[in-house]
């Protein structure tokens, strides 16, 4: 009997610690689940990470890629316009000396060649002075259009430029011609006729009105008085120069209808007095004083009658240095349109200057936000090694170590533990290398 109480004891004892074991082992299986899951977790969300930032940086690459072929492009433009510039600056200086030259020689030649006396055919005259003028532009043109033949197209046309400062003195001798009788005695319209010549010029100059000449503005002197030269002509560096029209017509009409060398005699001092009375009165105003104007230190007088300019300056040569002195620089059609085309020169080379600063503004913008992209992709950079290092780190104690817990959870499938998946054959190679 006793040995049936021993053996039943014994019976619910192993029960009881079977069921202790048990308990215990399940506890433990749980909190190695816990574990297990906690850690897929924590992979899931390294692999999320790392896919978000290697997509921002394909993206960033994409806009570098982008940013450096819009640069590369920017750049060669820069280039391109440099040469082109200074190209340009060289063929603007050869220009204007062959300006200077041509139209040296030329006033050289009307002066020389030009003493025959002013008669009642003052067309013919007229014709026959321009002709060398018609001639020497001809040959100017072939010359220019040699020169520039392949810039034709970067470039006014310098062949229609010729022909319409050609067809200017033209027209100018033809109003000279058709004006002359109908503005006899009246100097209001003298005066009105030559302001109209002296814009006619402007406006066929290439400068704009209103951004490179202005007409009758309006400044006031320091005692308060009331100033309005005819034109206003700017230069690039803000300089600019009064241009003012006066007309001598009555005097030099008699001098060229006369016959009687005495009368003529006469009829030419008068105009010579007439033109010293209008350089007087021009001189007095003291235009280039004006200190809104940041003037030149000269007035330009404009003679728009050029038969009457070369009949004064040819038989009175100090006429020219008596206005000068004066600080009056006298000047006719022919030579207005020459120095105002140097000015629209000028100023078009003031134009290009511009656009190549301008160029290189907007590469300097586009090369800060090269650097700018460059400093996030390194910024990225440092962020993914972090992110790589965290999940090194991780692995390490996952698959590291005689205690680790991947050997752990490997264990408990190979005590029987059911299982729909199994741990990747990278993982459980990294626990048979440390193994061995």
């Amino acid at each position: 009997m006793e040995f049936i109480y021993l053996i039943s004891g014994l019976i619910i004892g192993g029960t009881s610690l079977y069921f202790v074991s048990n308990t215990r082992f399940m506890k433990k299986q749980l909190g190695l689940e816990s574990e297990n899951k906690m850690l897929r977790s924590g992979e899931l969300f390294l692999k999320e990470k790392l896919d978000e930032l290697n997509r921002q940086l394909a993206n960033k690459e994409n806009q570098i890629l982008e940013l450096t072929s819009q640069l590369s492009g920017k750049s060669s433009d820069l280039s391109h316009l440099t040469d082109r510039l200074n190209e340009q600056k060289q063929d603007v200086e050869k220009l204007q000396d062959k300006f200077r030259i041509e139209f040296k020689n030329l006033a050289n030649e009307i002066l020389e060649e030009k003493s025959q006396k002013f008669t009642q055919q003052n067309r013919t005259n007229i014709d026959e002075i321009l002709k060398p003028l018609g001639e020497k532009i001809k040959d100017f043109e072939r010359k220019v259009e040699d020169t520039y033949d392949k810039e034709s197209k970067l470039r006014f046309s310098l062949k229609e430029e010729i022909k319409r400062l050609e067809e200017l003195n033209q027209q100018v001798s033809r109003d000279t011609i058709n004006l002359t009788k109908a503005l006899k005695g009246d100097s209001k319209a003298q005066g009105n006729w030559g302001e109209v010549v002296l814009e006619s010029i402007l406006e066929k100059s290439g400068l704009v009105k209103d951004r490179e000449y202005f007409v009758q503005s309006s400044y006031a002197t320091e005692d308060g008085r009331r100033m309005q030269p005819d034109v206003i002509v700017t230069y690039p560096g803000k300089r600019n120069v009064v241009i003012d029209s006066k007309v001598s017509l009555t005097a030099y009409e008699r001098y060229t209808s006369l016959e009687a060398d005495d009368l003529r005699e006469k009829a030419y001092k008068e105009h010579i007095i007439s033109l010293k009375s209008h350089i007087n009165e021009l001189s007095s105003k003291n235009y280039q004083d004006l200190y809104q104007l940041n003037s030149l230190d000269f007035i330009m007088m404009f003679l728009p009658l050029e038969p009457a300019y070369l009949l004064a300056v040819q038989r009175e040569p100090e006429l020219w240095n008596y206005a000068y002195d004066k600080r009056i620089l006298l000047i006719s059609p022919t030579n207005l349109i020459a120095a105002l085309k140097m000015v629209e020169s000028l100023w078009r080379q003031e134009y290009q200057g511009q656009n190549v600063k301008e160029i290189a503004r907007q590469s300097g913008k586009l090369y800060d936000k090269f650097v700018g992209l460059v400093e996030d992709l390194i910024d990225v950079g440092n962020k993914l090694k972090g992110t790589q290092n965290s999940y090194e780190t991780s692995m390490k104690k996952l698959s590291t170590g005689q205690d680790n817990l991947l050997r752990k959870v490997e264990n408990i499938k190979k005590l029987g533990a059911k299982t729909s998946k199994s741990i990747p054959a990278k993982l459980l190679e990294r626990l048979e290398n440390e193994d061995e």
